[in-house]
């Protein structure tokens, strides 16, 4: 929404409870690919993105993207959230969950913190578990190879057998 000066100092004088109302819509903004629909190139959206047509691209959004069972998406997404019903050839970066639905495709790689793949969904690539490492924790020990065992004389047997 776009407000001029005056009517920002009417609104100030409606109540609590409508601006919330109206801040909370603004949030839950959903951008819809129609079906029949199709697009080529970099989506950018800055809440939540519906797909029920095609993509080719790249696919950005801070909120969630959705892609509809009629959905057919040749793109990269990163979302906070996805969820797939229809098919995807590409990879997901979600902040939160990747879900594949019942009868969706997924041909790519998919880094979450959850993953969640439903009975008939099909998906082909890896899966990365995003977890936060714990603050302070320290890093794996390396493992080094083995020395040879010493002998009593204190001389290896490589180099007993240099000597001999």
């Amino acid at each position: 929404m776009i407000w001029k000066r005056d009517e920002i100092e009417e609104r100030d004088e409606e109540p609590e409870g409508r601006r919330m109302a109206d801040q909370q819509s603004q949030s839950n903004e959903v951008t819809v690919v129609g079906q029949g629909a199709k697009l080529e190139g970099m989506i950018v959206s800055a809440g939540s993105l519906r797909i029920d047509g095609q993509v080719k691209g790249e696919i950005n959004a801070e909120g969630d993207v959705l892609l509809s069972g009629q959905a057919v998406v040749e793109a990269d997404i990163k979302a906070t959230n996805v969820s797939v019903a229809g098919k995807l050839k590409g990879d997901i970066v979600a902040g939160g969950t990747a879900e594949l639905a019942r009868g969706g495709r997924i041909d790519g790689d998919i880094t979450s913190k959850t993953l969640i793949i439903q009975e008939g969904g099909i998906f082909c690539g890896q899966s990365n578990m995003d977890q936060p490492k714990p603050a302070g924790s320290a890093p794996a020990p390396v493992a080094r190879p083995a020395s040879p065992p010493e002998e009593s004389d204190g001389a290896t047997r490589a180099e007993r057998s240099r000597v001999s």
